[in-house]
């Protein structure tokens, strides 16, 4: 008996796996955009937390006030890779709902 139940719980754990290795796949190929400073700066970033590009608007470089363009850039990336981790765990509780393991995607 108790070896029938395992079979299936491993059975169950293997298309798990299997899931989420294509939605990993998929979330490559997914991304979030976010702006900062009413969209003078514009940032895009995958499922997988890489950056994708980075556009400045031009009329945003001044020379004389570079770490406003430092913090709009920070602030456009920090909100994009955050976006793209809620998008990751969304569609990981989907395939594994009420798994709870911070960190695991």
């Amino acid at each position: 008996m108790l070896g029938g139940n395992m079979n299936k719980m491993m059975k169950q754990i293997q298309k798990m796996q299997a899931e989420i290795m294509k939605l990993q796949e998929e979330l490559g190929n997914r991304s979030v955009e976010s702006t900062a400073g009413g969209g003078v700066v514009k940032v895009v970033a995958n499922g997988k937390q890489e950056l994708l590009s980075v556009e400045i608007k031009p009329e945003v470089v001044d020379p004389n006030d570079v770490e406003m363009l430092q913090d709009l850039i920070l602030t456009a990336v920090n909100n994009a890779l955050s976006q793209s981790r809620e998008m990751v765990n969304i569609e990981m509780g989907k395939i594994a709902p009420g798994l709870n393991l911070p960190g695991l995607f």
